[in-house]
């Protein structure tokens, strides 16, 4: 009983029953391959969104000022660019699944979620709303003083 899709099993159990198992092999690799198509690129969306992560850390920490991270007591800024280039240039060579891009990954989050919120704190907010000093009946050539 060998038909398509279907394979004979020689072995010490081939004189129990008719010795064919009925799986189709066309249609289990086609399945297998449509996995493995979507794990892959599942992985490939995950390492771009991780790399893209720590290189927002990156800049982010470039602007920042190097007393804001001293006034934060959130080691300096030296520290955490290497920290946050290391964690970009791994996660760009390396495979997801080994452990090096996860330590990069746990780097930029410990630099989004508590080092970034300290040192905006510390400066004085940032962003692009940010206000420049002045007083909140200012406009945009100076102080607005009700047409006195």
């Amino acid at each position: 009983m060998n038909g398509p899709g279907t394979f004979a099993v020689s072995g010490p159990f081939s004189g129990y029953g008719d010795g064919v198992i009925g799986i189709g092999i066309g249609r289990q690799r086609a399945v297998g391959g449509m996995l493995m198509l979507g794990f892959a690129g599942f992985m490939g969306i995950l390492k771009i969104v991780l790399m893209a992560l720590a290189a927002f850390g990156l800049v982010d920490a470039a602007f920042r000022r190097e007393d804001a991270f001293r006034a934060a007591d959130k080691q300096n800024k030296v520290f955490w660019l290497i920290i946050l280039g290391i964690a970009l240039v791994v996660s760009y060579l390396f495979s997801l699944l080994s452990i090096l891009p996860i330590a990069g990954a746990v780097a930029s989050i410990v630099y989004l979620v508590d080092v970034r919120p300290a040192v905006r704190q510390v400066s004085g907010g940032g962003g692009w709303n940010r206000r420049r000093g002045g007083s909140s009946s200012d406009g945009p050539y100076g102080p607005y003083n009700g047409g006195r």
